[in-house]
């Protein structure tokens, strides 16, 4: 019988120290949990980054056989605001002024006017063999709903196939006369309300790179001199080895 207690109350201790354990887990889970949610809804609102400059010094960056000259203040993260070699370089963009951070363009940085103004760019080597236009007819057209909704300025709005990878998300797609389609993939619902800029478009720029740029949902009714925008101040500082 005095064995059968000492085991009894090993057994005690034993649940009672598991029984612990899985409450300080599920404690740091729950707390974890809150953190995350927590600051997703910050970003929602606040540009991560690793901090600003108004500094206008050129840098010189080679991905590949391309060469962009970028202005400090325009490179995203501090660590990139170099010059030499590096795999990717991000970018971003008061809009329609298409200028880096300074002290007047503060507020729309910071998003303190409550107004959506800033383009996020990523340059990096090209994966694919066609950029989101050349996606249209081979790939998104098998992916989406139809018939669409109208958008504005002649766009058509497609939502995506449950089976297709892009829940929560719909496809714009607008016709332009002698160029491909503009397409681009935006987020919807309650996620491109917490998003600074919830849609995006990727192009071929330079000789072997690709763009991809996000924006405000509310610039899509200014997709035509967006992208005209975009692509014309990314080859302005694009040099070809």
């Amino acid at each position: 019988m005095k064995q059968e207690a000492t085991e009894s109350s090993g057994f005690e201790v034993l649940d009672s120290t598991l029984m612990m354990k899985v409450f300080y887990g599920l404690a740091v889970l729950a707390v974890l949990s809150v953190a995350i949610s927590f600051g997703g809804r910050w970003f929602g609102h606040t540009i991560a980054m690793a901090g600003y400059t108004d500094d206008i010094t050129r840098r010189e960056v080679v991905i590949g056989n391309d060469v962009i000259s970028a202005p400090s203040n325009m490179i995203r993260f501090e660590k990139a605001r170099r010059d030499g070699i590096a795999a990717r370089l991000d970018l971003y963009m008061r809009w329609p002024e298409m200028d880096g951070y300074s002290e007047a363009a503060r507020p729309a940085f910071n998003n303190l006017d409550g107004q959506k103004r800033i383009v996020f760019l990523s340059l990096e080597p090209r994966m694919m063999t066609r950029d989101m236009s050349g996606r249209l007819a081979p790939i998104y057209n098998a992916l989406t709903v139809k018939p669409g909704v109208p958008g504005p300025e002649g766009m058509t709005l497609f939502g995506f196939t449950e089976n297709s990878g892009y829940l929560n998300e719909v496809l714009a797609v607008a016709s332009r006369s002698g160029e491909p389609a503009f397409v681009a993939r935006c987020l919807s619902g309650a996620e491109a309300e917490e998003s600074l800029a919830p849609c995006e478009r990727d192009v071929f720029v330079g000789k072997e790179l690709s763009l991809t740029y996000r924006f405000p949902r509310e610039l899509l009714g200014e997709w035509r001199a967006l992208d005209r925008a975009v692509v014309a101040k990314t080859n302005a500082m694009l040099h070809v080895k």
